[in-house]
């Protein structure tokens, strides 16, 4: 009988605290990588569910555990492995790329996760504990599930350390630098895949702001494609108001609450990660399409929050820059809210961006008019096949 001829796939995993996204690829030819399948599974502490959907996001599978049935991240990386080998005829998974959201001093670039890579890894949970313990455990889980296999870390971080190094630093002392305090940035793989695809659209832009605007939310200024500066700061909770995060907050008023004993550390850092940003604002949702679609004016006001934090650092970042060629929206809201681009772009006129409403409506790609002095547009983030990428990179290498 004639020898079955094995495709070889990546699967790229973002693992959270309660949940396990995944996306497989195909190697094809030339380098190539073709999605295969996306899913995720969530709920895992309580009432764990597994969907799993085709390339064109068709759904193809679900599986449920029970109410009150957790599961580990071992587990559920387990489940998703055996389950996509099984469904995808003579596939075989040889690789395993996963989003950390802090490369910290050591990784400024992807790189092959061994026993050294997680423990330096795990010692940044202090800096960034809202996603990194758990960014970690699926790469370890990973490891105990499927010895052997080679692994990727892909550093949200890592886009951002071309910033110069004044916008790296904070006014502190040697010492507490020293320990780590420094500007880091976030949502670097969304802004690396947007960085190649800008050249695409808007060949002659230089100067280029990105807007990465889902439930986190983050604005990247780019010079010829590399990273100046970012809103997220030393965590994932500075910058813009976020769905759940509080974005800027003045350190003495933190430093207030915490002198009237109204939270300790733990309380505090729950409360700016969970209960403020857009949720906190309006008392309602931070979810944007409930907002919008909301007639309680504390639903308007908090968008209108919004916008203008956006507006105030895209004013910055412009002096930076020393000019603006092209903006960017991306992510949940960058994508989908053609009445949160309108409202930024209303209030960018001075700028002279002028949007296309048609185009703004439709989803772009440009949305803003021929004659705007600014060249606007709507361009899908896609962190998978970044990181897909990265570890093809890495193991072929």
């Amino acid at each position: 009988m004639p020898r079955t001829v094995m495709s070889e796939a990546i699967v790229v995993f973002n693992a959270g605290s309660t949940s396990l996204k995944f996306a497989a690829y195909e190697l094809a030819a030339a380098g190539a990588l073709n999605l295969l399948r996306v899913g995720r599974i969530d709920s895992m502490q309580g009432d764990p569910h597994f969907i799993v959907k085709d390339a064109a996001g068709k759904p193809l599978a679900a599986h449920e555990w029970g109410e009150g049935h957790a599961i580990d991240h071992r587990t559920a990386l387990h489940f998703v492995i055996t389950w996509l080998e099984a469904n995808l005829a003579d596939t075989k998974v040889v690789a395993a790329g996963h989003r950390v959201v802090l490369g910290g001093a050591r990784f400024e670039v992807p790189v092959l996760i061994d026993d050294d890579v997680m423990n330096y890894l795990d010692s940044l949970v202090e800096m960034e504990p809202s996603h990194q313990p758990f960014n970690v455990r699926g790469a370890r889980a990973f490891a105990d599930a499927f010895p052997g296999l080679p692994q990727v870390a892909c550093f949200d971080t890592s886009f951002h350390r071309t910033m110069p190094a004044v916008a790296q630093s904070y006014a502190l002392p040697k010492d507490v630098r020293d320990a780590g305090v420094m500007h880091w940035g976030y949502h670097g793989i969304s802004y690396d895949y947007i960085s190649r695809q800008v050249p695409k659209f808007a060949p002659a832009a230089r100067r280029v702001i990105a807007a990465h605007l889902g439930g986190g939310a983050s604005l990247c200024a780019m010079l010829d494609g590399r990273s100046i500066e970012t809103t997220m700061g030393f965590g994932a909770v500075s910058g813009l108001p976020m769905a759940t995060r509080s974005g800027d907050v003045p350190s003495d008023a933190l430093f207030y609450l915490l002198r009237r004993k109204l939270f300790d550390d733990v309380s505090l850092e729950k409360m700016l990660y969970e209960r403020a940003g857009l949720l906190g604002l309006s008392g309602i949702s931070g979810d944007m399409r409930v907002l919008s679609e909301s007639a309680d004016p504390r639903a308007a006001a908090a968008i209108e929050y919004f916008v203008y934090a956006i507006k105030k650092y895209v004013g910055a970042y412009v002096a930076v820059l020393g000019g603006l060629d092209a903006l960017v929206f991306t992510a949940g809201i960058g994508e989908n809210s053609a009445e949160a681009r309108a409202a930024l772009c209303d209030n960018l006129a001075w700028l002279g961006v002028k949007l296309d409403k048609p185009a703004n409506a439709a989803g772009g790609p440009r949305i803003s008019a021929s004659d705007s002095g600014v060249s606007v547009w709507v361009i899908p983030t896609n962190e998978e096949l970044m990181i897909a990428q990265h570890t093809l990179a890495l193991i072929r290498r």
